[in-house]
């Protein structure tokens, strides 16, 4: 969706990014004292979870840059951290958690970079393999349509040896990655799903093709690369598809290049059923076969989940067996009988991924402990 309005937090209207991101989007800008102004004129209108893609808030990080993932005790999470750049998307995905998370949505950038960047170099000090992401609350690669961010953190990341970005998206804006000193600290990430799953639930998005595409432009670059089969739908017909996902991934993709591969099935918090049949109402994805799971979320009966699992991780080792595949939030049960071990058995899933990292992306292996 395109955006037709800019508002500015009052408290950084002299922050110099601010000029920069309002010149390239050249719209209407007005400064508002409170975020509930936005909030306020976002929700009066028909559709507030689309209206909030279509205004830009530029504003401050109150709180911590990096954050752990909000995992679950319950299922077994990758010890990811979380770099909270902004937060929603501009895309419209049928499934989209941030639906229902915020209230309302609203896309907002956070332009105090310089609290973003002192965060980083504390982190960056630390003896320890970290592996960062600004993908959990939006895109990770809008925002290089309208600012310079990336030009920002890669050579922050290039710059050190304890921890790695990733850069997870569904678009193809990678063309400022190109000519950046990355050092091979910068991991760049996309979303996959079958052609039916991004014509008919992914509103906005790139094409499989086209991602594929640009991920072996990155790949080109020297970038390593990673992938997220994430979320998964059960439909009819669907194993054939997956299969020609990953058989398209790695007609263009070298195994020696992905960082690491993750399976998740399509997961929800109850109230998103009712938002997805008002304003997606031709999507059939609310109408599965779920039951609760122990987080509280509605999930694909577990055999049909471990089935696909099964098959799917078979399909990729078939090209990739040195690759790292892992389950988004699954349990050992799951993972045993769909990867064939369990984490605790390899040190534990964030121990698995720091290693890739390390041997990959050239981190210090003294920071794995």
């Amino acid at each position: 969706m395109a955006i037709h309005k800019i508002y500015i937090d009052r408290e950084v209207s002299g922050n110099p990014l601010i000029p920069e991101i309002c010149a390239r989007l050249n719209l209407p800008a007005e400064t508002v004292d409170s975020y509930r102004q936005v909030f306020a004129a976002v929700s009066a209108t028909d559709d507030p979870i689309a209206a909030g893609k279509q205004v830009l808030f530029l504003t401050r990080n109150q709180g911590a840059f990096i954050k752990s993932c909000p995992g679950t005790r319950e299922y077994l999470c990758c010890d990811y951290q979380i770099l909270h750049i902004g937060t929603y998307c501009s895309m419209d995905c049928s499934y989209c958690i941030m639906q229902s998370y915020f209230h309302p949505p609203v896309l907002q950038f956070f332009v105090n970079h310089e609290d973003l960047l002192a965060e980083l170099r504390r982190l960056f000090a630390r003896q320890t393999i970290s592996r960062i992401g600004t993908g959990e609350f939006t895109d990770s690669m809008i925002w290089d349509i309208w600012t310079d961010l990336s030009l920002d953190l890669v050579p922050a990341f290039a710059r050190q040896r304890q921890a790695v970005l990733e850069l997870k998206t569904k678009t193809t804006a990678v063309d400022k990655l190109q000519k950046i000193d990355h050092n091979r600290k910068t991991i760049v990430a996309w979303s996959l799903n079958t052609d039916r799953v991004i014509r008919q639930e992914e509103r906005g998005t790139a094409s499989l093709a086209a991602r594929i595409k640009a991920a072996a432009r990155c790949q080109r670059w020297g970038y390593p690369l990673a992938f997220h089969f994430d979320p998964m739908l059960l439909y009819d017909g669907c194993e054939a598809e997956y299969r020609k996902v990953v058989a398209l991934l790695f007609d263009q993709i070298e195994a020696e290049n992905i960082a690491w591969i993750s399976l998740g099935a399509f997961r929800f918090m109850p109230p998103l059923k009712s938002i997805v049949q008002d304003r997606f109402p031709e999507s059939k994805i609310v109408y599965g076969e779920f039951v609760p799971g122990l987080d509280g979320k509605l999930r694909y009966f577990k055999p049909l989940r471990i089935e696909l699992f099964r098959k799917v991780a078979s399909w990729i080792r078939d090209h990739a067996p040195s690759v790292p595949v892992y389950l988004c939030m699954e349990d050992d049960e799951v993972w045993r009988k769909a990867i064939g071990f369990t984490p605790a058995d390899k040190g534990g899933l964030g121990r698995m991924l720091d290693e890739s990292a390390v041997r990959l992306c050239g981190l210090n292996p003294a920071g794995l402990g």
